[in-house]
């Protein structure tokens, strides 16, 4: 009888170790160029970090605490930087830059906060943080 409980029990132990599978966090990286480097760390379930580069010497950080968050960084360009930094829940945090030499950063601590920053040109700085619920941020710039 004590062999059954056992067996019983490694057998739920697996199955609900293999559903964690499709709760687990996930991650791409598409690079173009020279020099580009992408960074990050995902604790939580269901967080989603995308990082697309195209040029040199660009870098993307992504780092997310919490469950059902999204960071897209995608840059064009040389000399690029971007960083987000979500924790809570259900935040959507997005970087575009286009251009050279631009920098931008993104904090958002809360639930069902979104920015969304999109650079073009050369030497553009952005910087967002948000905490609580429903904070919502968007930055255009054209930079000489």
């Amino acid at each position: 009888m004590n062999r059954s409980i056992i067996i019983s029990t490694l057998t739920a132990t697996a199955l609900s170790l293999s559903s964690l599978t499709a709760s687990a966090n996930d991650a791409f990286v598409d690079q173009l160029g020279f020099g580009n480097s992408v960074g990050g760390a995902q604790v939580g379930v269901n967080n989603l970090i995308g990082a697309i580069q195209s040029g040199n010497f660009n870098n993307a950080v992504s780092v997310q605490d919490g469950a059902n968050n999204e960071a897209a960084i995608g840059q064009t360009g040389d000399f690029n930087g971007a960083a987000t930094s979500q924790m809570g829940v259900n935040n959507k945090a997005g970087t575009g830059q286009f251009g050279s030499n631009h920098t931008s950063t993104t904090d958002q601590w809360g639930a069902g906060n979104v920015a969304a920053t999109v650079q073009v040109g050369d030497g553009c700085n952005s910087d967002v943080t948000q905490t609580g619920v429903g904070n919502v941020s968007a930055i255009v710039q054209t930079c000489p």
